[in-house]
């Protein structure tokens, strides 16, 4: 899907902007998910969800994790550890990816990836670091001004109120 929406970007079909957040400032960074990158497409998808991430955030608020791309650290919750019952060590080996995301500054971990979303906002609770994970899609939504309030779940207090669309009463 990286690939897709890099495409549609470029091509205009997907108007991005990151003009939200051009006075806000707020910091991202990105988890590069096993299947997709490490264990399929490898680092030109890698660029491309880069790429769509910089349209969306601003090129100046993208913080890239080291290592990175193909080379980047598992979050952990992958392959169907998420849902084995191995809370523990999940979350132990988990304390590289938390560590790795802490080294960022960033105040959002960007994860398209379900599995990834789970640990890492599991992770960021159980080491106190307390940065937010969001999907991808959900930043994309918001930087279009389509993101709705009751899509805001994992968004932060500071972008809560960010390019709100303005509710309009259907007629019946």
């Amino acid at each position: 899907m990286y690939n897709l929406y890099a495409q549609w970007i470029r091509e205009g079909k997907l108007p991005v902007n990151s003009d939200w957040n051009k006075e806000l400032g707020i910091k991202f960074t990105v988890q590069d998910p096993c299947q997709i990158i490490r264990k399929t497409y490898g680092d030109e998808t890698a660029d491309n969800l880069r790429f769509v991430v910089e349209s969306v955030v601003g090129k100046e608020n993208f913080v890239d994790m080291y290592p990175n791309k193909s080379n980047n650290f598992c979050c952990g919750g992958g392959g169907g550890f998420l849902q084995s019952g191995y809370k523990e060590e999940r979350l132990a080996y988990g304390k590289i990816k938390d560590a790795q995301i802490q080294k960022t500054g960033a105040t959002y971990c960007i994860a398209a990836c379900h599995n990834c979303h789970a640990q890492i906002h599991e992770l960021s609770e159980h080491y106190g670091a307390h940065y937010h994970v969001v999907h991808l899609w959900t930043l994309i939504a918001l930087s279009l001004g389509v993101l709705a309030p009751n899509e805001r779940t994992y968004l932060g207090p500071e972008l809560q109120d960010v390019n709100v669309p303005e509710y309009i009463e259907p007629e019946f």
